[in-house]
């Protein structure tokens, strides 16, 4: 979020706390900027100043606002397992201590349109019975949102709404009315319905059970301590809490304790301190009635893992072991000196105030992370016990002080501060990512019908291929035989052609085939002989237009009377042409007409004959 952003956004939950009384500043800001700004884009606004606007002219907004943002998604019975759990084993525990008569009560946080608080109900009716439910039992249920409260109040749902109720509690605690039903009216006057704000009003108190099911994920981490420590004021002694399965807690483990952990269900923890027990000093053994070795007394302080220093009832050092010593730089020279005047008690703050305390009241006191400086680069920390010994028979005291080096567990501390903050980010973004999964696993559910839907469609469709398929195939068949007898007449055309040409080569005349435009569609071996031309190189031209001896103008009329459908002449066309070998040459030359069956002349076929000066069909010896 930029700082324009940001600062927009403030100033727009600023005017919703001024004139709506809805104080946002709690909620993770994340997750409020997405929801504030769906809510924008819906109306087609671009930044949180065009928004706010929009909300100063338009109050009806605001309820589109707060429905958008305070996302009341909510069912009876959801995660059905853990609400099994709350009726076969907590509630059975919660309900064991309770005398015949004795109240029990219970607190929806966050409660929706009521399908929560409702649920409550049944399992409570189910667990005392209806008679002592409508004696004993008091169900609140609260949230922030008025429209979802009045939802609430009229108890009345669909079918729909109801499938995660057992039938026969359906029949038990619902009356139909038409296409809707509703709680039993005998019942509904013991759940009481109300307006509560988490983060600014007081808790419900004396309670056995709260509810309060994915409502802290939208609060941040302070917030959230916060209403938590109002849940722990909230719940008497023996109560539980009963959280949604987003929210672990993990961070309040000294407000509330896990009873089941993977369904949410915690306990009240106790913070009754245990009562300190009296130091003893009266160097008597026990039982024995005999005085204890001063000997052992002295070694055992000696070689204690504690600074430790002994001040009389004179105010005067006593003993001061070797660990004071080291730590402390108390040594055997201080001995018999006033502690006041000891250099300790100027440097550590505090110190001297808690000997003359504990010397005054003849009671213990502790002072936690005493800071030394026992040089200009090193500072040591303790936790200071000043603890008096029994007094003598004047009243005065002697006083034993023990130094406790938490140096090492201070740093530690630091280190696991840090740790925890990175914790609590990290518990934030989890929470964070496990609300966007909620909300996306909403959408999911919505686009699973409608995928549900199209794979209706789809089946139709597939069907519809299917028969398209057999067509398919079946036309594939068709072409398949069809393939073959093509390529059964193709060989018995290549046959044809090959006869043809065998036809054609064995001829001892020269015998050339032009088509309507007198192209050339046939050269046989007598041609290319006489002309010195090869089929290739004559097929597809022009017969008048190739480069032989021969007169080709005369020939266009007998060609031409060819194609006009006229037989061929009586008596062939004698020509005198020059062959390949460069010899003058006597030709006779006949055309006949190309007719197909049924068709006209598509062609004619040309026979050159050379012949000798007599005019016999026959060539000379060259």
């Amino acid at each position: 979020m930029s700082e324009d952003d940001d600062a927009g956004l403030e100033t727009l939950l600023d005017f919703i706390k001024e004139s709506r009384g809805f104080d946002f500043t709690g909620y993770k800001r994340s997750s409020l900027q997405r929801r504030v700004e769906r809510r924008m884009q819906e109306v087609g606004m671009a930044t949180f100043g065009e928004y706010l606007d929009r909300l100063q002219v338009d109050q009806d907004e605001f309820t589109q606002l707060f429905n958008t943002v305070l996302i009341n998604v909510t069912g009876f019975f959801r995660d059905p397992e853990a609400w099994r759990e709350l009726q076969n084993e907590i509630l059975p525990k919660l309900l064991a201590p309770k005398t015949r008569g004795e109240p029990i009560r219970v607190w929806s946080a966050g409660c929706a349109s009521g399908e929560e608080a409702y649920g409550l109900a049944i399992l409570l009716a189910e667990a005392v019975g209806p008679e002592e439910f409508g004696r004993r039992v008091k169900v609140y249920a609260t949230d922030v949102d008025e429209d979802a409260l009045a939802t609430a109040r009229q108890a009345t749902y669909t079918d729909k709404e109801l499938q995660a109720v057992p039938e026969e509690w359906r029949e038990r605690y619902f009356e139909r009315h038409g296409s809707r039903a509703t709680f039993r009216g005998d019942l509904r006057h013991n759940v009481i319905f109300g307006r509560n704000d988490l983060v600014q009003d007081a808790p419900i108190g004396r309670l056995d059970l709260l509810v309060c099911r994915n409502t802290l994920m939208y609060l941040n981490a302070e917030t959230q301590a916060q209403v938590l420590r109002r849940f722990h004021f909230a719940l008497g002694p023996a109560g539980a809490l009963f959280l949604g399965k987003a929210e672990m807690l993990l961070s309040h483990s000294r407000l509330f304790l896990p009873v089941d952990l993977k369904r949410r269900f915690f306990r009240k923890a106790d913070h009754g301190d245990p009562a300190a027990r009296p130091a003893h000093a009266d160097g008597r053994r026990d039982g024995a009635g005999s005085a204890v070795d001063a000997r052992l007394e002295d070694e055992t302080l000696l070689v204690s893992p504690l600074a430790t220093i002994v001040v009389n009832a004179d105010e005067v050092v006593e003993k001061a072991n070797q660990r004071a010593e080291a730590q402390l730089g108390v040594s055997a020279r201080e001995i018999g000196r006033r502690f006041t005047e000891l250099d300790l008690c100027q440097r550590i703050t505090g110190l001297r105030a808690s000997f003359e305390d504990v010397r005054r009241h003849h009671t213990s006191l502790w002072q936690h992370d005493a800071e030394f400086s026992r040089s200009a680069t090193e500072t040591l920390y303790f936790d200071i016990q000043v603890a008096p010994l029994e007094p003598d028979e004047s009243g005065r005291v002697a006083v034993a002080i023990f130094f406790s080096d938490v140096t090492r567990y201070r740093r530690m501390t630091g280190e696991l501060q840090s740790a925890h903050r990175q914790v609590e980010t990290a518990y934030e973004e989890l929470q964070s990512t496990v609300e966007e999964l909620e909300t996306t696993n909403e959408e999911l559910q919505s686009t699973v019908e409608e995928l549900e839907t199209t794979n209706e469609e789809l089946q139709s469709t597939v069907e519809e291929l299917e028969t398209t398929n057999e067509e398919l195939q079946s036309t594939n068949d068709e072409l398949q035989s069809m393939n073959d007898e093509l390529r059964q007449r193709g060989t018995q055309l290549d046959e044809a052609n090959d006869f043809l040409e065998s036809v054609l080569g064995s001829l001892r005349t020269a015998v050339v085939v032009v088509d309507t435009e007198l192209i050339v569609q046939a050269w046989n071996a007598r041609a290319d002989d006489l002309w010195g031309l090869r089929s290739e190189e004559t097929v597809g031209q022009h017969l008048l237009n190739l480069d032989i001896g021969l007169p080709t103008e005369r020939l266009r009329p007998l060609v031409r009377q060819a194609l006009g459908g006229d037989g061929p002449p009586e008596q062939p066309l004698r020509v005198e042409a020059i062959n390949r070998r460069g010899r003058t040459v006597q030709l006779a030359v006949s055309a006949s007409p190309l007719t197909l069956r049924h068709r006209g002349p598509t062609g004619a076929i040309v026979l050159m004959d050379q012949v000798d000066g007599h005019g016999n069909g026959r060539e000379p010896p060259p």
